[in-house]
């Protein structure tokens, strides 16, 4: 008996996660009964083209099975299944399989998924509970179980500089606060201005840039009064789930006369506002957690 025709495939998929009312689901499609007689779920992709971009055939196939825009990352996890008797159109083949799985996200925004192509190999698109996946309640195809033992969130680290710029008014001290917009991963809530500091800046330069786009209003940068840090795993404004550390440092400041107005267009910062000291510790006003220690700090009070 002669050897089978060989037939080595490759084709890319994303690990897409979002989180919704604390919990984490994921996004599968589930194959057509031609590939797979029972219910059977695997994640979003397929074949890449000859001479495509796996990235952008990842794109491609996730639009047509799920209808969806995806965001793709850069790092990649490569799978490699050698199958010598396998069925393939009809007939028995020595079956190669190269599977290149990356980090993909949509926005928290995006509409239910659909899918798009007709009479492809997937017929369902959903958002499933990882719990669900995990403890083998939803069927799946093994490349998912393999892709979820090694898949990690996304590890984000980042330095930023923020003020803490304080005023005395008849009805008694004030804050300078900034209030997060919906771009923000906790928009609503109100927190120091400041922000990010680019490669190479130096840090007061960095806080008295941010001051003036977020507040309309000449900074000068005083002492340091401490770093304040905070990680948490959750949705990032882009909808990817990260393993977040944010490291802060924290100013004394003070602005130039005159009333704040934010001059950042689209930005994550939608309002500015002198706030009253007393309100934030009343918690009559949602501040992040900063805002609290800054104003501790301030007041000589390490704890």
């Amino acid at each position: 008996m002669g050897s089978l025709p060989r037939r080595q495939r490759v084709a890319a998929y994303a690990v897409v996660l979002r989180e919704r009312a604390g919990a984490v689901q994921i996004l599968l499609s589930r194959l057509a009964p031609r590939i797979s007689r029972t219910e059977m779920w695997t994640l979003p992709g397929g074949g890449v083209d000859h001479g495509e971009d796996p990235r952008d055939a990842l794109i491609r196939e996730i639009h047509e099975e799920t209808g969806l825009a995806a965001t793709i990352g850069e790092r990649a996890r490569v799978y490699s299944a050698h199958m010598p008797r396998a069925p393939r159109d009809g007939q028995l083949v020595d079956a190669h399989a190269i599977r290149i799985v990356y980090d993909g996200w949509v926005a928290p925004d995006a509409p239910d998924p659909r899918v798009v192509e007709v009479d492809g190999s997937t017929v369902d698109a959903a958002w499933l509970p990882l719990a669900d996946v995990l403890a083998g309640r939803v069927p799946v195809t093994a490349s998912v179980a393999d892709a979820l033992e090694d898949h990690r969130p996304f590890r984000l680290q980042r330095v930023a500089a923020y003020a803490v710029v304080r005023r005395d008014r008849q009805d008694g001290p004030a804050v300078l606060l900034t209030r997060l917009s919906a771009r923000a991963a906790h928009p609503g809530r109100w927190t120091l201005p400041g922000g990010g500091i680019d490669h190479g800046e130096p840090p007061a330069r960095a806080l008295a840039r941010e001051v003036e786009e977020e507040c309309g209003l000449a900074c000068e940068v005083g002492e340091l009064l401490d770093v304040h840090d905070t990680h948490f795993e959750g949705t990032a404004p882009s909808g990817r789930i990260e393993d977040f550390h944010g490291i802060h440092l924290l100013f004394r400041a003070s602005v130039a006369d005159g009333e704040p107005r934010v001059l950042e267009q689209d930005g994550t910062t939608d309002a500015v506002a002198w706030v009253a000291v007393r309100d934030v510790e009343a918690g009559a006003v949602e501040v992040l957690d900063v805002v609290r220690h800054a104003l501790r700090l301030d007041e000589g009070d390490p704890a």
